[in-house]
């Protein structure tokens, strides 16, 4: 029997039953619930015109985070809250100081990408407490998914800060943790309809029956990129098994020096976690790593087992050694990273396996590691290049242990191990890094596309591994203002 979708929206428990398994929040609002304030521009959650935010009860208590409703899929919602621009209305009819921000700012022109930006707004709103505004860090990161053709963004910037000046309007988290509680299920549910079936297991061994119970099931996490399979390629779609309920992925540990994060971790807290540990090296590209709604849904576990060329987080993971723990049938196996990539969009997944952590080994001293992205725009960009180094150094100053990857170079994240094997037993100076620099030619055969041509992403491959050695060399690294300055020169030259 189909179990109906349950979420908390607009006041009280609303129920679906009859929706596709595939159709997305945005579609249910719009199309069913007659709820237009959320819009549709890119429906591949790169504008920000549908961000809405999403509340949910984990382990360390009451969630809310804006996300993209164009891409998460209406099964997604069940035991969680909704809400939308039409919630930030007051019950005197009074404008949010979200809105009233906007307003007095003139934040808003043609008005079609405003309510992403008020949600986005308020997602952020919900995380401050008294009237001290927002830094323009924590705006910029806020406000990184939404997208806008009108105002310049300047006065949206204004709003942010203005609506912390304004008098402050309270959330009943309390209230609202009650109601999600009471919806909550104790067991793993199935939604069936059009012909599909959504399986949502609660823990992992319900979800390893899954798998092997419907072997060609889509595993969807974030949604991230599984939605735009539907979007975009217009894709039909088979039984669907959702992670996203299965608090066992869901965790974050120090094991055996190792941070071992749960496939099910949402990228946003993954990479805060890591960064708790590799500030300087990993920060910026948490920043960079799409945008904040794309974070808040997709996760590191998905990242890593969609296994894209172009992303983010696998070079660096590979540079530091990183493994993953594969669990299926016959039990769990663990495996370093770069072994799990065998071709484009080919792993070494045996039959009924799946991803359920990640295992990131913890700082060393002596450790050299940076991390680098080249894209045409800072925000919001999918990488031409991402880069990552890491070196040890023996105590004569000669390469004891190097290892070097790169997203974007070729079919699949790959070591560069012509380049590591230039440099190790070498003095760590400008000859050794030439030769490895010259090596990298004979590890790639990087493509040309829309991000960059061929000739491109081999010289600025060569550049990073210079830049790294001009920031790490011995004698006269470059000081944090001058690798800044760099990293500015480079950003205006890309």
């Amino acid at each position: 029997m189909s179990t109906p979708i349950r979420f908390f929206y607009r006041g009280a428990v609303h129920e679906v039953s009859g929706a596709a398994p595939t159709q997305t929040v945005l579609q249910h609002l719009r199309e069913d619930l007659h709820c237009t304030g959320t819009k549709e521009g890119c429906a591949e959650g790169d504008c920000g015109a549908c961000t809405v935010v999403v509340g949910s009860l984990e382990a360390d208590g009451l969630q809310l985070k804006a996300v993209n409703a164009c891409i998460q899929f209406t099964p997604t919602l069940d035991g969680k809250a909704l809400f939308t621009v039409e919630d930030l209305q007051q019950a005197d009819g009074a404008l949010h100081p979200v809105q009233q921000a906007l307003v007095e700012c003139h934040g808003s022109q043609c008005g079609f990408c405003t309510p992403g930006f008020a949600m986005s707004l308020w997602g952020m709103y919900l995380k401050q407490e008294g009237t001290c505004p927002p830094a323009r860090a924590e705006i910029d990161d806020a406000l990184s998914g939404n997208l806008c053709r009108c105002t310049g963004y300047r006065p949206i910037i204004d709003a942010a800060r203005r609506m912390t000046e304004l008098p402050r309007v309270g959330f009943d988290r309390a209230a609202l943790a009650d109601q999600l509680r009471a919806l909550q299920r104790e067991g793993g549910t199935a939604y069936s309809a059009h012909g599909q079936t959504f399986y949502a297991p609660r823990t992992l061994d319900e979800l390893a029956a899954a798998r092997a119970a419907h072997p060609a099931a889509v595993l969807l996490a974030g949604s991230t990129d599984v939605g735009l399979w539907v979007t975009k390629q217009m894709r039909e779609l088979q039984d669907i098994i959702y992670l996203g309920h299965v608090a066992e992925l869901k965790t974050v540990d120090e094991v055996d020096g190792a941070i071992e994060i749960g496939a099910g971790v949402t990228l946003q807290d993954a990479y805060a976690a890591v960064c708790r540990h590799y500030p300087r090296e990993l920060t910026e590209l948490w920043q960079r790593f799409a945008s904040l709604p794309i974070r808040n849904a997709g996760t590191l576990g998905g990242n890593v087992a969609n296994g894209s060329p172009i992303g983010d987080s696998m070079p660096w993971l590979i540079a530091l050694g990183s493994e993953l723990v594969l669990r299926g049938p016959d039990g769990e196996r663990a495996m370093p990273l770069e072994d799990f990539y065998l071709g484009y969009q080919q792993k070494d997944l045996r039959a009924g396996e799946f991803v359920r952590a990640v295992r990131v080994p913890l700082p060393k001293s002596g450790l050299a590691f940076r991390t680098y992205k080249l894209a045409k725009r800072f925000d919001q960009d999918i990488s031409a290049v991402c880069a990552a180094f890491a070196l040890e150094l023996g105590a004569d100053g000669r390469v004891a242990k190097a290892r070097i990857a790169f997203g974007g170079m070729a079919a699949t994240p790959q070591r560069a191990a012509a380049a590591e094997a230039a440099l190790l037993g070498r003095v760590w100076d400008e000859a050794a890094v030439r030769a490895a620099m010259a090596a990298l030619a004979g590890d790639y055969a990087p493509l040309s596309d829309m991000r960059a041509s061929s000739t491109y992403r081999m010289q600025t491959a060569q550049n990073l591994l210079r830049r790294f050695w001009l920031e790490m060399r011995l004698d006269n690294p470059l000081p944090p203002e001058a690798v800044n300055a760099f990293a500015a020169h480079a950003a205006t030259a890309a």
